[in-house]
């Protein structure tokens, strides 16, 4: 039988790489619930029209790059290619707009994009997603930066800078893109690529997007959607600016970050890094205010961004170390259960550990704890039973010690540290 081999571009995650993915999760989730953001779950799979009415429909994410097929019924579905449609969908659904204020909600999980895999790039991806939905004011938005600025430093990740743009209003946008039409209008095959050919008459915007050298030269002196902006607009991008500048937080402003979804509106963001090459977009997110409104909702503004957690594993070090505290020598069959409860006790308070299920030799026992990179290795055979002790040799030093079972909690203390909830 031939060998069944994985999918191009979908990736197993084992440790250590995985325990970078279990790291970011576990920040997000510290960080974002001290700025009151409550985790949700949703679906992988959902309707796509719900993909073609939020994203845009003449999006490349739409038109090329979604997973979508028909379930049994002939009903057609999409692997989500983003996290927002699907949270804003359960936004309605639920009725979390009736609550009162602003709904902070988070998640993270796998996205699926039919792209070319690459560093940092796969077809199934994961992403972080933050969403806050309910309020239009300025201060959201410069307070939304601050928590993305705060989880990527928690994560170590120093290296960025913040882009910032405003993208205007549907009252504005028009003045702005027949502008931008009228610009692009001379431009012809041999100018600009074959998708910016497509993008200049459906979506004018997503060609300053484009990373085509030649395509970014030919649009460099393009007009600036901020030089666009009605009053509304101009106010809300300087208070965003005046916040951040308060806050002592950098930026510096992009007038050509677009971003690739149709449905964002006034501020708009992006941080890249120089740590990681030409892909260096880790985040980005921004407003989409009128959103949840075109997913039949009621006129609810909102903002949000997503990280690129495989870009992020590219940046993040330094993981806690994930070795043992200690490893179980097994010396008779008559200390197997005995060594188990003694582990067991030994892991409810706090410490990190592994026992065999046979016994063996001290010497093979010491190998294995070695090997593990355990701190400890506990010796436990006919006489240690007998005596109501145990043999605990510090690998780290080379120092033996006969330790009654009852005081190997505080032995634990002495030579490792006090863990999380051990008691005194």
């Amino acid at each position: 039988m031939d060998k069944i081999q994985k999918i191009k571009g979908f990736a197993d995650l084992f440790a250590p790489e995985s325990d970078v993915f279990s790291h970011i999760e576990r920040t997000a989730a510290r960080v974002f619930a001290l700025y009151g953001y409550r985790e949700a779950r949703i679906p992988l799979l959902e309707r796509t029209e719900l993909f073609a009415r939020s994203i845009g429909a003449q999006t490349d994410v739409v038109q090329k790059e979604m997973y979508t097929f028909p379930d049994r019924k002939g009903r057609s579905l999409t692997l989500r290619p983003e996290a927002t449609a699907g949270l804003l969908r359960a936004y309605v659904e639920q009725k979390l707009c009736a609550a009162e204020g602003v709904a902070k909600l988070f998640a993270h999980g796998p996205m699926f994009r039919y792209e070319r895999p690459q560093k940092g790039r796969m077809r199934q991806f994961h992403q972080v997603d933050v969403e806050a939905l309910g309020s239009p004011e300025p201060a959201l938005d410069a307070e939304m930066l601050i928590m993305l600025d705060h989880f990527l430093t928690d994560l170590g990740i120093t290296n960025t800078t913040t882009q910032l743009n405003s993208l205007g209003c549907r009252q504005c946008r028009p003045v702005y893109l027949d502008a931008l039409r009228d610009f692009l209008r001379g431009m012809h095959k041999e100018k600009l690529c074959e998708d910016c050919l497509r993008r200049k008459l459906i979506n004018p915007l997503r060609v300053l997007d484009c990373k085509v050298p030649g395509c970014r030269e030919l649009t460099l002196d393009a007009p600036k959607i901020t030089d666009y902006l009605c009053p509304d607009c101009l106010d809300h991008f300087d208070a965003v600016k005046g916040l951040l500048d308060a806050a002592g937080m950098a930026y510096e402003l992009a007038p050509r970050l677009v971003r690739g979804l149709d449905y964002y509106v006034r501020t708009t963001f992006e941080i890249v890094s120089g740590d990681i090459g030409a892909q260096s977009s880790i985040a980005g997110g921004g407003r989409y205010d009128g959103l949840v409104a075109d997913l039949g909702g009621p006129d609810t503004p909102g903002i949000g961004f997503a990280c690129g957690m495989e870009r992020l594993a590219l940046l993040v070090s330094g993981l806690p170390d994930a070795k043992p505290d200690f490893d179980v020598a097994i010396l008779d069959p008559a200390a197997l259960e005995p060594a188990l409860l003694m582990a067991q006790s030994l892991r409810r308070l706090g410490y990190r550990g592994e026992t065999p299920y046979r016994p063996g030799s001290a010497k093979s026992g010491l190998r294995r704890a070695g090997r593990l990179g355990a701190r400890l290795c506990l010796i436990l055979g006919e006489a240690e039973l007998v005596q109501g002790v145990v043999q605990v040799k510090d690998l780290a030093d080379g120092a033996q010690s006969a330790v009654s079972m009852d005081a190997l909690a505080e032995f634990f203390a002495a030579r490792i540290g006090r863990p999380q909830g051990l008691p005194g």
